[in-house]
């Protein structure tokens, strides 16, 4: 389970982050710091909860991997995975694949709807590229990425209801 105030701590953190990304589309490797330096913390304090083992960091480095793989095709970006890794390594490895599937779920929920709204609101623009088979203009309606922080904050206290961890 993840203690209360870990969970509190990282909420806080991920309003300021999602603040800053929404406003500068960025997101400092300070914060990676962060959290690896609060992972060690954590782990030196609670060693039953967070654990060394190769287990606890499958997920984290899944995500440097598919992250930097989602930064090359223009989806993701790079502060976004190196976010993701460190803030993975506070959640404990018998809640991460909770948090992952909260983080899955989220993303398709504000992928699907930005898709819609996009195509709602572009609808007379989609039309002419169609009609004129401009595969172009498709692409500059649907080539803005989002800025993934509130995602991930939406994301997290979705997981802290599934994982109920007032309780």
């Amino acid at each position: 389970m993840v203690p209360l105030y870990v969970f509190l701590l990282i909420f806080f953190e991920l309003l300021i982050v999602a603040w800053i990304d929404f406003k500068t589309a960025k997101i400092s490797n300070y914060w990676f710091l962060i959290n690896v330096l609060a992972f060690v913390l954590l782990s030196i304090f609670l060693p039953k909860v967070y654990i060394w083992g190769i287990q606890n960091f499958f997920l984290p480095i899944a995500f440097i991997f598919v992250g930097f793989m989602l930064f090359q095709l223009n989806i993701m970006g790079a502060g976004d995975s190196k976010y993701l890794f460190s803030l993975f390594l506070m959640v404990p490895y018998e809640l991460q694949d909770q948090a992952f599937y909260t983080l899955i779920y989220s993303t398709i929920l504000v992928g699907g709807m930005s898709f819609f709204i996009n195509i709602y609101q572009n609808k007379k623009k989609l039309a002419f590229a169609f009609e004129r088979k401009n595969v172009g203009i498709i692409k500059g309606v649907f080539g803005k990425k989002f800025t993934y922080a509130p995602v991930i904050l939406m994301s997290w206290v979705w997981f802290g209801f599934v994982a109920r961890v007032w309780e």
